[in-house]
């Protein structure tokens, strides 16, 4: 499996500004090219631990879709999901620091774990395989958000 991997992007715009982003899940597809579709499955609820919701992205050419879950919240600072796809467990975390008093730096941190030897294995060796793309995809990801924060300030 790919990872662990961290991505940074510097972002000139506050890190309330990026915050409010990052936690608009509901809305991410307008502003983050790799999401297709978000659908909540939590409720109206504020964001927090508990938060969830199915997130289709294009992934290597096809659509993929994972429920995603809010496991640990930093308000104002950084949210770490989970999402199990078969016998592999993948844990992300999203992160915002200031970086002055209009900027600020963004961090995706991503990680796959396989459960079973076997699976262990294959992992270790596809995981090479698709730890660029993955790493790409995440960066695109940092900059469609900058992006869009740079526009709101």
């Amino acid at each position: 499996m790919p990872g662990p991997i961290e991505i940074h992007q510097d972002v000139s715009a506050p890190a309330d500004v990026v915050w409010s982003l990052i936690t608009d899940i509901e809305h991410c597809p307008a502003f983050i090219s790799g999401i297709e579709s978000v659908q909540m499955l939590s409720g109206d609820e504020e964001f927090g631990v508990g938060t969830k919701w199915r997130e289709t992205r294009v992934m290597f050419g096809k659509s993929a879709s994972e429920v995603m879950t809010v496991t640990a919240v930093e308000p104002g600072r950084s949210y770490a999901t989970e999402a199990q796809h078969g016998k592999v467990t993948y844990t992300s975390r999203m992160s915002v620091e200031p970086n002055g008093d209009d900027a600020s730096v963004l961090t995706m941190h991503f990680d796959a774990e396989a459960s079973g030897m076997l699976n262990k294995t294959l992992g270790a060796v596809v995981g090479k395989i698709m730890e660029g793309s993955t790493r790409k995809l995440m960066q695109q990801d940092l900059v469609d958000i900058a992006e869009a924060a740079e526009s709101r300030t």
